[in-house]
């Protein structure tokens, strides 16, 4: 397709719920380069609500939205189980697709929207926000820079609260077929950057458990993982923390070099030490920050993830988080629950 350099990218909006916030936030900061001209959901009040926020044209289907405007980019902020289907009607469409995490929550699924948009000729956008961290930002260059030497041992907490009250407002939440359990959902931000700063993954060994909601899907688990380097790994999630979330970390420790980044969605840099100093290790003072009230875990990136896609569809750039990165992560989770279900190791890649 060619590039979008004659007017704003346009964008539209499909679910309207918990997440739909940032992306309409997001794509506030970027007037003049996107704008949002459709928003759809199936709930009549949702709809009502962002359609009075933004002045966009509301639709009540996705059939609907595509037959009645004209999006160059389908947002969607729906079901991460309907996200596959929606994505190949998009591409059937002639439009390019963004997709909240995780892109879909089965591995043959994400593969067939990869086909789907390739084979349109049209984009296919993961969100990945977190990779934009201040913080995160900072440890991916001081890996980059080899000042961990040989890293032998990282660790993911994800210690967050979900109430049954969180799963009960909405039904899909916590199904198998449209959710997943804490490391699909709530987690898988936190699988995408332990392989983005210390992957590839070799293989995982997992335990999950339904301990105290009533869900379809895992409150709480552990994953312990084999780095192709060599290296070790595990993640440790529970949606049970009480009474609310308290930390979102990555801890990575190295031959030359130890970080922490934590806080409640690693906002905030807890130990930052190597053997050599370095200039922009000043830049370490200024890069935590606060999530503000209500202690979001989505952060600030959604308005960086934006600039690229935007930039992306102007020719200017190329795309950070496209379709086959959003299945490096995918492909972690699908093989967790296959080590749990089956209680044994799984290595990568997966065969079918």
């Amino acid at each position: 397709m060619q590039p979008i350099t004659d007017r704003p990218v346009r964008f539209a909006l499909v679910g309207c719920g918990r997440i739909s916030r940032n992306h309409v936030e997001a794509l506030a900061r970027h007037q003049g380069r996107a704008e949002l001209v459709a928003v759809c959901d199936r709930e009549p009040a949702a709809l009502a609500a962002t359609v009075a926020a933004t002045g966009a044209k509301g639709f009540d289907s996705l059939d609907a939205l595509l037959a009645g405007s004209e999006p160059d980019v389908v947002v969607l902020a729906t079901p991460s189980g309907l996200h596959a289907q929606q994505a190949m009607r998009i591409a059937a469409a002639g439009r390019h697709v963004l997709t909240e995490k995780p892109m879909a929550t089965k591995f043959d699924e994400g593969m067939a929207m990869v086909r789907a948009c390739r084979d349109a000729g049209v984009k296919l956008f993961v969100v990945k926000q977190n990779r934009l961290n201040a913080t995160v930002q900072l440890v991916k260059s001081a890996i980059e820079q080899g000042r961990f030497g040989r890293i032998f041992m990282s660790t993911v907490n994800v210690f967050w609260t979900r109430p049954q009250s969180y799963y009960d407002a909405a039904p899909w939440r916590g199904r198998w077929d449209l959710d997943g359990g804490a490391f699909m959902n709530q987690a898988s931000h936190y699988v995408d950057l332990l392989d983005w700063l210390v992957g590839p993954v070799d293989n995982v060994h997992a335990y999950t458990a339904t301990l105290d909601r009533n869900i379809e899907a895992e409150d709480t688990g552990v994953l312990s993982l084999r780095l192709r380097h060599g290296g070790l790994a595990s993640i440790n999630v529970t949606m049970l923390t009480y009474p609310q979330n308290l930390e979102g970390s990555i801890t990575i420790l190295g031959e030359k070099g130890t970080v922490k980044i934590g806080g409640t969605a690693v906002n905030k840099i807890e130990h930052w030490q190597f053997a050599d100093t370095r200039p922009e290790d000043e830049a370490v003072k200024a890069a935590s920050y606060d999530l503000g009230a209500g202690a979001s875990v989505y952060g600030f990136g959604h308005p960086l993830y934006y600039d690229n896609v935007i930039r992306t569809l102007r020719g200017e750039a190329d795309a950070a988080v496209d379709g086959y990165e959003g299945l490096r992560s995918l492909e972690i989770l699908v093989a967790a629950y296959r080590s749990a279900r089956d209680g044994q190791r799984v290595g990568l890649p997966l065969v079918f």
